[in-house]
């Protein structure tokens, strides 16, 4: 395997191997939709084999961030679809991260009168608000049927992005956000049928993609994990637990013949995830994660040692819109800036050199 040769992904048919991660970038303003800005934004990178939007929210409550887009209404609708048509005139493919912030979030971003998670415990922190930094608030403990109708929501947020025409979703159960908030017994200690037991706790994960699936087609739909990554509040230090819980979740994903798995954990080439991989037996895209910035050997190593499908890059894309042309000829690369990682302007967004004006 090459990481710049062609590969199928359940329904996605990807020119090469590259992956552009999820990355939080807040530029889509109060309204949560969409505008010029990041159509440009996704448009100028659209040559490598996918891209995986930012995590876009699929209920007023479930918001993370100021700026951060929605797939709520038409109106935000309609700006995906643009974006969606920006990157298909370019010849590239793009999927929808759907996520459900859970108690990673404020009502002063949701405008909501609460927030919510598996049980109410808050994260140690404060959370970024339009008013400042405050403290993260104790989150309302989903009864039964609120999960459910949290469920609902995600899958309406999947028909409504496929719907604008994206090729796809990456249902989001990583980085301490609701569904692995599930997963964690750090954060769930619910007595319900999805409290408790590593075969719980992964219940409520399994299905909202079983349920996404039946709606889109199971070939468009991909889901996020992130094992043992100790972020915003995730504690998953009891490795058994970890094996038991991802391991269950994996085998029960495998029948469901999802597009792919995208597992972020800082050695993808390991044991734990290799383990996963196995278990899953479909198409894996790795992600070494917030830990170290992804270069072109990692990439190329870990596709030529057969340890995944595809590898998801962060801050290398960021900076470099023509990332894999830069790649592929060996050309040296922008180095990112992480001052205009977020915020609302252009800068440090769309106005990274390409190799010709480089």
């Amino acid at each position: 395997m090459d990481l710049f040769s062609s590969v199928a992904l359940g329904d996605l048919q990807l020119a090469n191997r590259v992956v552009m991660a999820p990355l939080t970038r807040m530029r889509s303003g109060a309204s949560g939709v969409p505008g010029d800005l990041v159509v440009e934004h996704y448009r100028q990178r659209a040559g490598v084999g996918l891209i995986v939007t930012e995590g876009t929210y699929p209920s007023a409550e479930s918001r993370a961030y100021p700026g951060q887009p929605g797939i709520v209404d038409d109106e935000q609708a309609a700006g995906w679809r643009r974006v969606a048509e920006a990157v298909h005139e370019r010849g590239g493919r793009i999927v929808m991260q759907v996520m459900h912030s859970g108690r990673v979030s404020h009502p002063d971003i949701t405008g909501t009168d609460r927030i919510v998670a598996p049980s109410a415990i808050a994260i140690q922190g404060e959370a970024h608000t339009p008013k400042g930094k405050v403290a993260y608030p104790v989150p309302h403990a989903l009864t039964t049927e609120e999960a459910q109708a949290t469920l609902a929501d995600i899958v309406a947020a999947a028909k409504r992005a496929v719907a604008a025409g994206l090729d796809g979703v990456e249902i989001h159960s990583a980085n301490g956000y609701l569904l692995h908030e599930f997963l964690s017994p750090n954060t769930n200690e619910r007595t319900d049928q999805y409290g408790g037991s590593p075969e719980n706790r992964a219940r409520f994960v399994l299905e909202v993609t079983t349920a996404v699936a039946e709606a889109i087609g199971a070939g468009r739909v991909g889901i996020r994990i992130s094992p043992m990554h100790h972020v915003q509040g995730m504690h998953e230090v009891d490795e058994a637990d970890v094996r038991a819980t991802y391991g269950y979740l994996v085998d029960n994903l495998r029948p469901l013949g999802l597009a792919y798995l995208s597992v972020l954990h800082s050695e993808p080439g390991g044991e734990l995830v290799q383990e996963l991989r196995r278990r899953f037996d479909g198409p894996v895209i790795a992600n070494s994660g917030f830990g170290r910035v992804t270069t072109r050997e990692e990439a190329v190593a870990l596709i030529e040692a057969a340890h995944a499908d595809a590898v998801a890059v962060g801050r290398a894309i960021i900076a470099n819109p023509d990332l894999v042309e830069r790649w592929q000829g060996e050309h040296p690369e922008n180095e990112p800036n992480p001052a205009t990682f977020y915020g609302p302007g252009a800068e440090g967004y769309t106005d990274y050199p390409f190799l010709a004006a480089g």
